[in-house]
Parts: C-alpha cells; structure tokens; sequence
C-alpha cells in the first residue's frame, strides 16, 4: 500500500514538473518572439525587459489555479535535495550556477552559457535525483539532454551563415531553450507511469 501510495505521489511530481517545463516553455517562446519582434522596432531595452517579464507572468497568472497546485508538488520534490549530502549539493548547485556567473565575464557568449546552465543543472539535478532518492525524471534529462544538442546548432547559426548574424543565434537559442522545456514537459505529462 505505502509503495502504491509513493509512486502515486511520485507521479504527481513528475507531472506537475512537466506542466511546469510547458509554462516555461511557452512563456520563453513568447518572450523570444516578441522581444525579437520589439528590438527589430527599435524598442528601448527598457520594453523589451518588460516583454519578458509580461510573457512570464500572463504565461504563469492565466494558469494561476493550476500553478498553485503543481508548486506544492514541486516543493515536495525540492525536498529531496535538501536531505542530499554536501557535496551533491555543491556539485548540482555549481552545475546550475557556473555557467550563469560566467556570463558577466564573456558577455558575446551567454546565448551558449545559458544552454550549458540549463543543460548542466538539469542533469545534475536528474542524476542526483536518480541515484540519491530513486527519482527517474526523463523529462528533467530530455531538457538537460536537447539544451546541449541545442549549443552546436546556435553556434552554427552564429558562425556557418553567409553574414555572422548574433541576433539570429540568440534568438535561436531562445527557441531552443523553449524546445527544451517543451518537449520534456510534453514527454512527462504523456509518458505512461
């Protein structure tokens, strides 16, 4: 009984993760699209912030009900890291953490750090999670998986064009990073328990 009601309850985690990753999804996409929209007009930065910061926020309030409900089971999860032993700890903070502390220090790549970030910590997290409490997310690894598969073709679209087009790169890593979310929320929330 106590494992049916375990799994049960891991499975509501799993899903609440993945219809978590399909709003972080949808908001970068939006965010992406109309910010790039934004900067083609000449938009002060100023705006263009507050297009991210609105597509996070009407992505997150117009599922406000639901969201309430899938952060209890996110907590649950979160849990689970906090009884892991320090230096797990260390290791799947600094897999989150590096590539984003780094990018004050090389600024023209951050598109790229930002893929290793979310690709590294997403990892980490589904390794950690796998061999200290017997959490298999594959949606966590898809998204960890597809974020640094997405680093060569942003470099690509960077560097292979007849111009070298940066804005394109960004923006397409943005995409890719929306994928990523994407099609691991979408793998959880389908995938058969």
């Amino acid at each position: 009984m106590c494992s049916f009601v375990q799994k049960d309850s891991q499975t509501e985690t799993s899903r609440a993760f993945g219809a978590l990753f399909v709003y972080i999804a949808i908001a970068i996409a939006g965010g992406a699209v109309f910010s790039e929209i934004a900067i083609k007009s000449h938009v002060p930065m100023y705006g263009v912030a507050l297009i991210w910061l609105a597509s996070f926020v009407v992505t997150f309030g117009v599922n406000f009900r639901r969201l309430k409900r899938i952060m209890s089971s996110v907590r649950i999860r979160m849990n689970n890291s906090i009884s892991w032993p320090i230096g797990a700890k260390i290791v799947n903070g600094a897999c989150w953490t590096t590539p984003f502390a780094t990018i004050g220090l090389f600024p023209s790549l951050y598109q790229y750090l930002i893929l290793i970030g979310i690709g590294s910590g997403n990892l980490s997290t589904y390794l950690l999670l796998k061999r200290l409490n017997g959490i298999k997310n594959m949606g966590q690894m898809i998204v960890g998986v597809i974020s640094f598969v997405s680093i060569p073709v942003s470099i690509w679209f960077d560097t292979n064009l007849l111009v070298s087009n940066h804005d394109l790169a960004v923006f397409t890593s943005r995409i890719l990073i929306s994928l990523a979310y994407g099609v691991g929320g979408i793998y959880t929330l389908v995938k058969k328990s």
